[in-house]
């Protein structure tokens, strides 16, 4: 009636790598949708950033995972490898903390893959959107940390 546009909120690559649907995500609970709509990321380096502009809500104490929020409120998941859970947090090195704000320049964690394929373990990265809205998939060809790959309508 008023007018009213949802906005888009733009995501960037958090790492560089190959973009592959969740639905070719080897882990169920991820490739059904059940943790939330996004996609997964082949990476071919071990540096994370932050997908959007946002502040850090929880790191997983085994640092396999991170949730992000940004001001307009969208909710996102980082998870860092299929069943990493397990390795206590060895492969990982931490350079941010909770209730910090960060952006896409931001560089959350190093993530050492060959730690993560020497326990015979998925290094896939994970991008999902938490808090229930629909992600799209814009640019299935973007490979580089920083390359905007897709967008969430929001408000």
């Amino acid at each position: 009636m008023f007018g009213f546009k949802k906005k888009k909120l733009e995501l960037t690559m958090p790492v560089d790598g190959k973009i592959v649907s969740l639905a070719e995500v080897p882990d169920e609970v991820f490739s059904t949708g059940m943790m939330g709509q996004g996609f997964a990321i082949e990476p071919s380096s071990d540096e994370i950033y932050a997908p959007v502009a946002g502040t850090i809500t929880n790191i997983f104490p085994t640092k396999h995972a991170i949730s992000l929020k940004t001001k307009e409120g969208l909710e996102l998941l980082l998870h860092l490898g299929l069943d990493t859970v397990e390795l206590a947090g060895k492969p990982f090195e931490m350079f941010v903390s909770a209730n910090q704000k960060v952006t896409p320049d931001t560089l959350l964690c190093k993530m050492d893959q060959s730690q993560i394929t020497a326990a015979k373990k998925s290094t896939v990265v994970l991008v999902l959107v938490t808090s229930g809205e629909d992600i799209t998939v814009t640019d299935v060809d973007s490979s580089l940390h920083g390359m905007t790959c897709g967008s969430v309508k929001i408000g």
